[in-house]
């Protein structure tokens, strides 16, 4: 990739007639998100080249670089546009919002966002900035909403009030990433309720003592 891709002085590309539908900007934007997750899924992140992206999608690479700084930006904003959307939690209790969120990561197991997560572990040894920059961007909103449900569990006083708010994260949604990513364990296999058994046997020993 050369210096003259991100200059300033590149003629704006010719538009043609604005076709029916969707606008040209969304449709380009769509065009280029998907080509940019299927050669990341195809080379990882160090081949992926923004020429080879906007061959893929059909658009020219200042049309990329309008709307990317950077191939990393680029990346990022892909995988968080293509994960799997929690919805409104139940808000019932600390239990039923546990429950909603181990069901989401479930849920979310065959997202491309979800699919790419172990490459993006991969590079990130050699990486440590993009691995950080992944962690700020896709996956700590998913964390944060999980933390917000353990906090309010520590206000209704079902939690132990010097509980340990990150360490409960680990333990509510590594059992069904182990049984997910590690084990591999295929979704008609997995007992129907495991949300609810995970959940269960963490607040069993979590759980605020009365």
């Amino acid at each position: 990739m050369t210096s003259t891709a991100t200059s300033g002085t590149t003629s704006p590309e010719p538009r043609g007639p604005r076709s029916p539908g969707r606008p040209r900007s969304e449709r380009a934007e769509k065009a280029i998100i998907e080509a940019t997750l299927e050669l990341l899924g195809e080379h990882g992140y160090a081949a992926l080249a923004i020429e080879a992206i906007a061959a893929k999608a059909g658009v020219g690479k200042t049309t990329i670089y309008r709307r990317w700084p950077n191939k990393e930006e680029l990346v990022l904003d892909a995988l968080a546009a293509t994960s799997v959307p929690l919805g409104e939690l139940p808000g019932t209790s600390l239990r039923d919002d546990l429950i909603a969120c181990v069901e989401y990561v479930r849920r979310s197991r065959g997202s491309r966002s979800t699919r790419l997560f172990p490459l993006m572990m991969l590079e990130g040894l050699n990486n440590p900035r993009l691995r950080e920059r992944y962690e700020t961007v896709v996956l700590e909103p998913r964390r944060e909403v999980l933390r917000g449900v353990l906090r309010r569990g520590i206000e209704a006083g079902e939690l132990p009030p010097d509980f340990d708010v990150d360490l409960g994260v680990a333990l509510i949604v590594g059992p069904i990433l182990y049984l997910t990513k590690v084990w591999n364990v295929p979704d008609d296999q997995l007992p129907d309720d495991v949300a609810a058994r995970i959940v269960d046997s963490v607040l069993d020993g979590i759980r605020a003592r009365r």
